[in-house]
């Protein structure tokens, strides 16, 4: 289970602000191509999942994960979601955009649990989004800040997963309404506002 206190920034103002203030902490920058995948009969979305690829691009070795997120729940900017997830072979990300049937055939736990537990006879690719992650250590948590780049426009959250959302939230509240940052709690994961094909409202 993954347990994560997530805010919305309105524009890419807000965003600007805070990769501002935030600049001391900075660890890395990474790049994000994020592909969905399903079962050709929606056998993971009706049962609320979802089969993610993730490949890390620029970095000196390209890296890659098949994830499988399930069952979300979003209330009050904290997030929580089953989460299963393994490294794949950046090539079969690759091939996999043009034909993701060649899943069926990866040896992987991950995969393996999504044919056998959810029925998956056949995979079908859903399409996907950018997304830009800059990492910060603050006060000894990392928060990430990201500017997701979809088709259809962009939307800019900070996250941080822990132990403690109800202590981390109001820090990170405290945080961001000291700097005259806006911002507001997250109604949508970035999989649900991908499906709704638009930006929740600000």
């Amino acid at each position: 289970m993954e347990v994560e206190v997530k805010f919305r920034l309105p524009n890419k103002s807000a965003h600007q602000k805070l990769l501002s203030v935030l600049s001391p902490f900075h660890i890395t920058t990474l790049h994000q191509h994020n592909q969905f995948i399903d079962g050709s009969a929606y056998e993971l979305s009706s049962q609320r999942a979802v089969l993610l690829l993730r490949l890390y691009e620029q970095t000196r070795i390209p890296q890659c994960v098949v994830c499988l997120k399930a069952k979300p729940v979003l209330v009050d900017g904290v997030s929580r979601i089953e989460m299963e997830y393994e490294e794949l072979d950046p090539a079969i990300f690759k091939a996999c955009l043009d034909d993701p049937q060649k899943l069926m055939h990866v040896d992987l736990r991950v995969l393996r649990r999504v044919k056998e537990e959810f029925g998956v006879k056949r995979f079908v690719g859903l399409g996907g989004f950018r997304n830009v992650r800059n990492v910060y250590m603050w006060k000894g948590m990392k928060l990430e800040v990201d500017e997701a780049k979809y088709d259809f426009g962009e939307m800019y959250e900070v996250e941080c997963e822990t132990s403690e959302p109800e202590r981390v939230k109001k820090m990170m509240e405290d945080f961001v309404k000291e700097n005259g940052i806006d911002y507001s709690y997250s109604v949508m994961s970035k999989f649900a506002v991908f499906r709704a094909g638009k930006l929740p409202p600000s």
